[in-house]
């Protein structure tokens, strides 16, 4: 708004908004989803329908999901994969939940839903990191969400149990993974086909 100092009048500010540049009103978490910039320093979620914010997390969280991915850094190369540590979008296949894991795993030409989420069914394995404000996500809702989205692997390190304990879920089927293995934090767990690999947990001590 511009003052006239001569006869105190006010001279309105012009509506530059053109009527092509308003976007219309989210209706559903999904839309509310789409609409939100990519530069949001929450980490957005669906889960269930429920649109879910929530910190990135701390440093010691970030930490445990570094170091799973430098202890799988050497199968990438060797299998034509790559890997994502709580930055990436993942589209579950069927409801189209869109959930962020601490960790996944995927080929590099692994499938897309649009352009900036991975389709579930693509995915060779997610992991997430148990904290304080996560434990019936991570270790209850999360599990059945990746077993419906075909996700072969999920891995839970869960450094708040007691003890400290790391879960393999495998073999997804209806919802749910058949098979179930619990190590103690500090003790090597294998993870099964497809990757095929023997992981040390006591990095994540």
């Amino acid at each position: 708004m511009t003052a006239s100092k001569r006869s105190g009048q006010h001279t309105p500010i012009e509506d530059r908004r053109a009527p092509s540049d308003e976007q219309p009103t989210p209706r559903t978490p999904r839309e509310f989803f789409d609409s939100l910039p990519p530069t949001l320093r929450l980490r957005a979620e669906i889960i269930d329908g429920n649109l879910i914010m929530s910190p990135s997390g701390v440093p010691h969280h970030g930490r445990i999901a570094m170091r799973l991915a430098f202890a799988l850094f050497p199968l990438l190369e060797e299998h034509y994969w790559e890997s994502f540590v709580g930055n990436v979008d993942v589209c579950i296949e069927g409801p189209r939940d869109t959930v962020v894991p601490d960790y996944c795993l995927a080929p590099v030409d692994a499938p897309l839903w649009g352009d900036r989420e991975l389709l579930s069914s693509g995915l060779i394995m997610a992991a997430e990191v148990v904290s304080t404000g996560s434990m019936e996500t991570d270790r209850a809702t999360k599990p059945r969400i990746y077993a419906e989205g075909g996700i072969p692997i999920m891995l839970i390190i869960d450094p708040i149990a007691s003890p400290p304990t790391v879960t393999v879920l495998s073999d997804p089927e209806q919802g749910t993974y058949r098979t179930m293995v619990h190590t103690q934090l500090g003790k090597p767990v294998r993870l099964p086909s497809p990757v095929d690999f023997d992981l040390d947990t006591s990095i994540f001590l």
